[in-house]
């Protein structure tokens, strides 16, 4: 059970700060949810506490981690699969996983595309969509200003793309 203060992911959401435990009704029925701010686009979730186990939730990794996470975006070997069907669906589990090493890898391989072939619209949304999920974790863990590693990405892309 998380308190009120914690800050947790939500998978395909992303991060945030509980900011408080309800009790609502809902079809006659009453249940607990957590009432959970993120910081990135400053939208509020509500996540049932009965269903934290089966949604995935998980506590943010510390700081020292996320200075690791994003010192490895440099290094991840990024497998492009050519059949947009089946890279849409690998990317989608590797989203849905809650990992963030998977989600990053997903971000990499989706930058790179977009820099060499340009990406579909449903592409372009999962690679927005991850970019925030990564990026949010990584803003609480306090590692630095959205914008600052929103930057660090490009750079290291057109640094990739350059070599």
């Amino acid at each position: 059970m998380y308190n009120i203060g914690d800050k947790i992911v939500y998978p395909m959401h992303g991060a945030g700060i509980i900011e408080a435990i309800e009790e609502k009704k809902f079809l006659k029925k009453k249940q607990s949810y957590y009432i959970m701010r993120m910081p990135i686009g400053d939208m509020k979730v509500m996540i049932p506490i009965n269903n934290t186990k089966e949604i995935g939730i998980r506590t943010i990794i510390d700081n020292s981690t996320a200075c690791e996470i994003l010192a490895k975006f440099k290094c991840l070997r990024t497998d492009v699969n050519e059949n947009w069907n089946k890279r849409y669906r690998e990317n989608m589990i590797k989203i849905r996983s809650g990992d963030i090493l998977e989600v990053l890898d997903v971000v990499k391989s989706l930058m790179l595309r977009d820099r060499c072939r340009g990406l579909s619209t449903s592409e372009r949304k999962m690679l927005n969509n991850a970019k925030q999920i990564v990026i949010s974790e990584l803003v609480l863990a306090q590692v630095a200003l959205q914008e600052e590693i929103e930057k660090a990405f490009e750079d290291m892309i057109d640094a990739e793309i350059n070599t």
